[in-house]
């Protein structure tokens, strides 16, 4: 690799819950790094993406999507996260859903930093009934910021990240890589273990159960190639347990048993997983407890 003449930065992404950030960053490293639901508050943690070709590191920040209501201290701890990523990143991903625009959006912009530059993603551009309107809409969301460029992209699909990538180099100082030539992530593989199992929660009990819900690894042990996984559900009430164990514990199993699956793609190796669910009341809310839970 030739320091010389390489080039690596930090680039944030950031956006309204359910814009397709995490889809995003998986899509442009390759793997999956960042899990991803339809149900908003899937992103609760600042994750780094990294990408290296033969000219330079791409270093994307995952961050959570915007709460405009600030109805807990998760939340409020998850708006932090994303105005310190935009304080220390070289550039940002602003990335909007083609055709909405709103109130949301116009916080967000009042939030970018005015001494480095933002590019604009307009991304589920193939999702749009009528693809004449989405030079219109490019042309108005422009008008609300100088955007260094406006790039719109299909991240499920994979359409114009190419291009994508190109105008994000340009904003990459000059500088040695930060991470190896084959790391995807900054985040160890108990904290991915325990986002792989989140993401299964969200996704196979629907609407059954709130927010109230995380995941803590409370033991993480690897013998050779095999890792042994002891992870505990945490809920915010009692009645919420018998939601995530389900009739003769079905849901738990499935939820374990899909979570286990991923893992082992990821890590490469055989994952033994043990999980259960614990009752802590009132985590969401308070900061300590927040803490403890790998919050920051």
């Amino acid at each position: 690799m030739n320091t010389a003449a390489f080039h690596t930065g930090y680039l944030a992404i950031v956006g309204r819950p359910n814009v397709g950030k995490s889809t995003l960053l998986n899509r442009l490293i390759g793997a999956k790094v960042s899990i991803t639901s339809r149900k908003a508050q899937t992103t609760r943690h600042r994750i780094h993406g990294v990408l290296t070709t033969d000219a330079c590191q791409f270093i994307f920040v995952d961050t959570p999507g915007f709460q405009t209501q600030h109805r807990n201290a998760l939340n409020r701890m998850m708006n932090r996260s994303i105005t310190q990523a935009l304080a220390e990143v070289d550039a940002v991903l602003l990335m909007v859903e083609a055709g909405r625009w709103g109130s949301g959006e116009k916080e967000l912009i009042s939030l970018l930093p005015k001494d480095r530059p933002a590019v604009l993603i307009v991304n589920k551009i193939d999702r749009l009934a009528e693809r004449d309107t989405v030079l219109p809409f490019i042309q108005k969301a422009a008008e609300e910021f100088p955007f260094a460029a406006v790039v719109p992209i299909s991240a499920e699909k994979g359409h114009n990240l190419d291009e994508l990538l190109k105008v994000a180099s340009r904003f990459l100082p000059e500088a040695p890589p930060v991470f190896g030539a084959d790391d995807i992530t900054d985040r160890s593989e108990r904290f991915l273990a325990a986002e792989m199992l989140r993401e299964k929660l969200f996704r196979n009990l629907g609407e059954e159960l709130p927010y109230g819900m995380t995941v803590e690894i409370e033991k993480f042990e690897q013998e050779g190639a095999l890792r042994r996984i002891y992870a505990a559900v945490v809920v915010d009430k009692p009645a919420h347990k018998a939601i995530v164990i389900g009739k003769g514990g079905e849901h738990l199993k499935r939820i374990s048993s899909d979570a286990r699956k991923e893992m082992e793609t990821l890590f490469g190796g055989k994952v033994w997983l043990e999980t259960w669910v614990k009752v802590k009341s009132g985590w969401a809310d308070n900061e300590r407890a927040l803490k403890s839970l790998g919050y920051e």
